[in-house]
């Protein structure tokens, strides 16, 4: 009995870091591959890619990767997906199209905003759709603080 319930407890234990591991926090921290914000979506990692200094809205283009849960590529072929970018009050839907072996590509009028935020819809083929929130331009969790000379004492 007693060792049936340190199974439980580890597989517990090891299923609640699994749900850790891949939290917007914990992805936050991770240097993502093609130098975009990495989200979970269901059984996949979606990585976005944004352009960072569009200061004015104009075309502009939309990657997004895809990958398993360990980082190998997922093919995209007959994949589709939107992003939906709120930048400012612009709202723009972008169409995303296979692009190469695991991204989807697509162009839309956006402007590089510190507050836009993408909404990533994918449907890979024969599968569900999988959904994740992006906030591609915010300050990500696991970077340096600003060098202002007032983050090195306490207050």
């Amino acid at each position: 009995m007693k060792i049936l319930q340190s199974l439980i407890l580890a597989a517990a234990a090891l299923a609640a870091s699994l749900a850790l591991a891949h939290s917007d926090e914990v992805l936050d921290t991770q240097k993502a591959p093609n130098g975009g914000q990495l989200r979970m979506a269901g059984v996949y990692h979606f990585e976005l890619v944004v352009v960072r200094d569009s200061k004015e809205t104009k075309d502009n283009p939309v990657l997004v990767f895809v990958t398993d849960h360990a980082g190998a590529k997922v093919p995209t072929v007959g994949a589709g997906g939107t992003a939906t970018i709120l930048a400012g009050k612009a709202r723009t839907s972008v169409k995303l199209a296979p692009d190469g072996d695991n991204r989807l590509k697509g162009v839309g009028s956006y402007a590089s905003t510190p507050d836009m935020k993408v909404v990533v819809a994918v449907t890979m083929a024969s599968k569900g759709a999988e959904q994740a929130r992006f906030t591609p331009l915010a300050p990500m969790a696991g970077a340096a603080p600003a060098k202002d000379g007032h983050s090195d004492h306490k207050h």
